[in-house]
């Protein structure tokens, strides 16, 4: 416990997975889309973007087993997939296959783990994903940080997480913030209402945006893209449809900025990503 209140506000030093294993309290390791840490003895955790695939998800699970051996010993486990844009199943088949690989060491070492999910349909296939996989520990799902760290019976800062993923994915904390709240917000907050919910002035937001090299109008966009290609690939929803549900007022406008952000038609990019 004492390393846990030493730890609340601290620097996470990323390192190799080597040091990781080593001495791991305070450490973390990352990859393109993921990183793992050690918050604290009895705290270990993973935070996840964008779309993860097979080759990314067997890095980290290369990294994953440092957990299961001294000096980690047995522990609570957070797995943020706040951030996740849309599952890729042979990454899904990865995670099982590590899973299924390691049952009895992760039985020993992990003496729960707590899921924060993203919001909407990304939510539910990753909460969804954790009904089917193996689960040699007892497993809860959540939609904030700080239930689950309560839940995990952790006084390690919640805040962590987002600091460094920011640093992980060179992502300033404001500028993944305000990417939280318009994936949830796509018909588009003015941007007084974002910088009022992320608890900070309008001209501040500014700032930290130009800081990232970006604009709101441009974060917009993005968020509405994202939003689209999971859509295209996953659902059978006529474009229109699409259109009008990530925020856009006509198909045209909506193809057109999917063009712009892409490369693609919106029906080019269904085409060549539908499973």
């Amino acid at each position: 416990m004492d390393a846990e209140r030493w730890f609340i506000g601290a620097t996470v030093q990323r390192s190799t997975v080597e040091e990781l294993g080593q001495s791991p309290v305070g450490k973390y390791t990352a990859g393109e889309t993921w990183l793992h840490f050690c918050a604290a003895p009895s705290l270990w955790g993973v935070v996840l973007w964008g779309r993860p695939n097979e080759q990314q998800a067997e890095q980290l699970g290369r990294s994953l087993v440092v957990e299961l051996a001294p000096p980690a010993e047995p522990h609570a486990s957070i797995v943020d997939a706040s951030r996740i844009e849309g599952g890729d199943p042979r990454a899904f088949m990865a995670a099982n296959r590590y899973l299924t690989r390691h049952k009895s060491s992760l039985a020993s070492q992990v003496t729960r783990l707590a899921l924060i999910r993203p919001s909407g349909l990304d939510g539910a296939l990753v909460a969804g994903a954790y009904d089917v996989l193996t689960r040699p520990y007892p497993v809860q799902v959540f939609a904030e940080a700080a239930e689950a760290f309560a839940w995990c019976n952790s006084s390690v800062d919640p805040a962590i997480l987002a600091r460094m993923h920011a640093e992980a994915s060179s992502t300033p904390t404001e500028v993944g913030a305000l990417r939280a709240l318009l994936d949830e917000n796509l018909e588009g907050l003015p941007i007084a209402a974002a910088a009022k919910r992320l608890g900070m002035s309008e001209r501040t937001l500014q700032r930290k945006l130009a800081e990232a090299d970006t604009t709101y109008k441009d974060e917009l966009a993005d968020a509405r893209v994202r939003a689209a290609k999971r859509m295209l690939v996953e659902s059978e929803s006529p474009l229109t449809t699409i259109a009008f549900d990530v925020g856009c007022g006509s198909l045209q406008n909506f193809s057109a900025l999917f063009r712009r952000r892409t490369g693609d038609s919106p029906s080019a990019y269904r085409a060549k990503h539908k499973k």
